[in-house]
């Protein structure tokens, strides 16, 4: 019976072998063109569909319906006990209950193509899978049985679909290694970014996009020891596997360093037997949060980025060095590196496990950071921000106690007394993600190079726009787990409607009450009404306002659901301040919105404007092309988004732009865009002077040697540069523009543009002398900048153009910046 049963099995393992077939054998033309994301996905179902070491799980759907998937790879009995493997891992990080029986293994995840255009990474994702499932590697099924691989093949199917399937239209039957190829020339807006133009790689702590929210999910029930990050860059580059380059946050833990220094031993020893070029700790840093390596890294995964030449290269291209990159190199060069990224892995299992469980366990009473409690004080803004902390697995909770507190206050950059009082956030290190949580929250980050690859700063405080402090201790407070609301003031009859505006929920009502024709009035001045205080910029739907509304009461209950902190008002009569008939009550005219786009134009700025109007306020708008639009074409609408972009436009479309301005309409005008305006006769704005140049005075010089030193030549051109920093800025209250924004606004600024603060706009946003900043500013610029402006409007003839020296929207997560641009948008008039 022995023998029949051996017989059987082994007929069995040839039968699954004789079916599965490698990626060349099942696509026809693998290796030598990109495939369909249809053919991908067809091929992980053939090799689910033939192989017991392969599972499937779709774990969502991106804005064009295609299927986001992930596969678990690992030898047949390890799947059979994939769920309690799961169980025992998330109980290691105290997020998860003890299983009944404890099963560890070393769990990798293997992510490709977040960069949709990075075409190798996913055509290279396809011979992984085939080599970790193939009965005749030997080698690789010794490494599953101390491992469970997670293997995304495509995290961006919207953006490899479209340069897919645009290289298959344009691309013959003969490859063209010339660079000047159409084939080396992808077109606007490119298949790097998702459908709405956002950059995934730059999502993973902020989870704005949909793809990014349904993968986090599925990552935080599992929670990777290792994550490995599969991209391309320039085709003229070596290619790149860790360790990192400086700077390298403080918080990224030593075992973490010392994995990445055994992987680059052993890939290197790999790469050096086939003679491929390769080169480490030179380029991607790890500090930013929000990458594809930092933030597992920040979650107690080792974190990884590999590097290969590749973008725009098609087919083939040739290099500089002569050499002809075929697509078949960079899927082998792949293959490679991530294979030993697993063997690594299985290898170190036992280290690694101890490392992931100490990292979660070992450090509850004493976090890498300066500070254990993070107090933000109720704002509207504060619902998106515990929206984003549930996200990320962060856990918090609310006061529910008034007391006096002190802490450093991040406004000022003091230690100040408060006021802690019911519903202020509260966040502590007192919980598993305690580094992610001080990584969010902490004010200063180190910064051990200024060559870094990203932003060099995010608190979460500034971008929320709220008063916030931080404590080093953990005090006990009395905590409930959700905000609560007063009750509704008793009214009688209703004369209006009063809706504060104080955050994303306040612009997605006005939006839907623009879009139901019902009639919004904005306040103008500060009043008191029996138990209601309105603010500037605080919504008023009268109720003499909207009598074609046959019941306006319903209507109201159905349109103001959403936002709980509305009142009823039972008189226009004010109590102090303005009533609600007069001038300081001004209505709101429905924006018709038309947006640029084109070549002209950063696709991930347009994204971010696209993305803004229709996902998260949803209101209507048209998009253009830039080279498109015309005195004629613009006819009708009233307001026109100029996203950042090197503008080309002609003289005509320039004084189309003019005239329409002139005409009552308004333009907002972002980063890149404002060169259509700095310097011309018909606006103000100016691009900033030294004060030195002014005086007509000669600026001090450096050392000669500064500016003839080969090696520090990168590091003297960031002097003038900033790639992401915080910066302090001075607000007028009293202007529309910076309706809801707080005492003072925290910008994050991404580029060097100065622009001084003038007279005939009005500077509602600038940065002042003695001005405070957190991350990297080149120490020219740094001087430069003080006062500049930052958000301007200038009165031309009927209508406004505002200007937007930095970009509020940028990536979605700086949620002040998304009501400054609504206020733009809305309030503006």
């Amino acid at each position: 019976m022995k023998k029949i049963f051996f017989g059987l099995a082994l007929l069995f393992s040839l039968t699954i072998y004789a079916q599965l077939e490698s990626p060349s054998q099942f696509l026809p033309n693998y290796g030598t063109h990109v495939s369909y994301y249809h053919q991908l996905e067809n091929y992980f179902s053939h090799l689910t569909s033939n192989s017991e070491y392969i599972l499937h799980n779709q774990y969502g759907e991106t804005a064009q319906e295609r299927s986001l998937n992930v596969y678990f790879i690992s030898t047949p009995g390890n799947l059979k006990e994939l769920e309690n493997i799961r169980q025992t891992n998330l109980y290691n990080t105290g997020m998860g209950s003890q299983p009944a029986t404890s099963n560890e293994k070393a769990i990798i995840w293997l992510s490709f193509n977040v960069h949709g255009n990075e075409m190798g990474a996913a055509e290279s994702a396809m011979q992984v899978a085939y080599e970790l499932v193939n009965p005749e590697n030997t080698d690789t099924k010794k490494w599953l049985e101390n491992t469970i691989v997670i293997l995304d093949p495509c995290l961006n199917p919207d953006g490899y679909a479209r340069y897919g399937n645009w290289l298959r239209g344009i691309a013959g039957k003969d490859t063209h290694p010339e660079r000047t190829d159409r084939e080396h020339k992808e077109p606007w807006p490119g298949g790097r970014q998702n459908h709405y133009s956002y950059d995934l790689n730059r999502d993973w702590a902020w989870q704005t996009q949909a793809e990014t929210r349904q993968r986090m999910v599925i990552y935080n029930l599992w929670m990777p020891m290792v994550h490995v990050d599969v991209h391309e860059m320039g085709y003229n580059e070596p290619y790149f596997f860790p360790p990192a380059a400086e700077p390298i946050h403080d918080y990224i833990t030593n075992y973490q360093k010392e994995f990445h220094d055994k992987i680059g031993e052993n890939t290197a020893k790999k790469f050096d037997k086939k003679d491929w070029s390769y080169y480490t700790r030179e380029r991607f840093d790890l500090f930013y949060p929000s990458y594809g390596d930092t933030y597992p890294c920040f979650n107690g995964a080792v974190g990884m980025t590999y590097e290969q030449g590749g973008i725009n290269a098609g087919r083939a291209v040739q290099m500089l060095n002569g050499d002809v990159l075929t697509l078949q190199d960079r899927i082998d060069h792949h293959t490679l590196a991530v294979l030993t990224a697993v063997q690594t892995t299985a290898m170190q299992k036992d280290k690694l496990i101890k490392n992931f469980r100490l990292y979660f366990n070992s450090n509850n009473d004493n976090p890498v950071g300066k500070y254990k409690t993070y107090i933000i004080k109720n704002n509207g803004k504060i619902p998106q921000l515990a929206q984003l902390l549930s996200r990320n697995r962060v856990a918090y909770a609310y006061a529910a106690e008034t007391r006096k507190m002190k802490g450093y206050h991040y406004q000022t950059g003091d230690d100040d007394d408060f006021i802690l009082e019911p519903n202020d956030l509260i966040v502590t290190t007192n919980q598993p993600k305690k580094i992610l949580t001080q990584v969010f929250f902490e004010p200063h980050q180190h910064l051990s190079d200024s060559l870094s690859y990203d932003i060099t700063a995010w608190a979460l405080p500034y971008a929320y726009g709220a008063e916030s402090y931080a404590l080093k201790n953990i005090p006990d407070i009395n905590t409930k787990q959700e905000l609560s609301y007063k009750g509704k003031l008793e009214y009688e009859r209703v004369y209006a409607y009063y809706v504060p505006w104080n955050g994303r929920e306040s612009v997605q009502v006005l939006a839907s009450l623009h879009k139901n024709k019902v009639k919004v009035r904005s306040a103008r001045k500060q009043s008191l009404f029996t138990g209601i205080a309105i603010k500037p910029g605080d919504l008023i739907i009268l109720k003499s306002d909207n009598k074609q509304l046959a019941d306006f009461e319903g209507t109201m209950g159905v349109l103001l659901i959403d936002k709980p902190d509305y009142e009823v008002i039972e008189s226009g009569f004010a109590v102090k301040g303005a009533d609600l008939g007069g001038e300081y009550y001004p209505l709101l005219k429905a924006p018709k919105v038309l947006l640029l786009s084109g070549e002209d134009v950063s696709a991930t700025d347009f994204g971010q404007v696209w993305y803004y109007m229709e996902q998260i306020i949803n209101y209507p708008l048209s998009i253009m092309e830039a080279n498109d639009f015309s005195s004629n074409t613009i006819d009708g609408y009233t307001t026109l988004i100029l996203p950042n972009g090197n503008y080309t436009l002609k003289d005509e479309q320039k004084q189309a732009i003019n005239n329409f301005i002139d005409n009552g309409g308004k333009v907002i005008a972002i980063d890149g865009a404002l060169q259509l305006f700095a310097d011309e006769p018909d606006y103000s704005l100016a691009s900033k002077v030294s004060e030195d140049n002014e005086n007509g005075a000669k600026e001090v010089e450096k050392p000669i040697q500064d500016f003839t030193n080969y090696e520090n030549a990168e590091r003297l051109s960031i002097s003038e540069s900033v790639s992401g920093a915080i910066v302090q800025n001075r607000i007028d209250k009293s202007h529309p523009l910076a309706y809801g924004l707080g005492e003072s606004y925290f910008s994050l600024k991404t580029g060097a543009s100065c622009y001084a603060v003038n007279e005939a706009a009005q500077n509602v946003i600038y940065i002042p002398d003695g001005y405070k900043s957190y991350g990297f500013i080149g120490s020219r610029l740094k001087s430069k900048l003080a006062n500049t402006t930052t958000f301007a409007v200038e009165q031309k003839g009927e209508g406004q153009a505002i200007y937007m020296v930095d970009n509020p929207l940028f990536r979605g997560f700086w949620e002040n910046g998304n009501l400054l641009f609504s206020n733009a948008l809305f309030l503006v008039d």
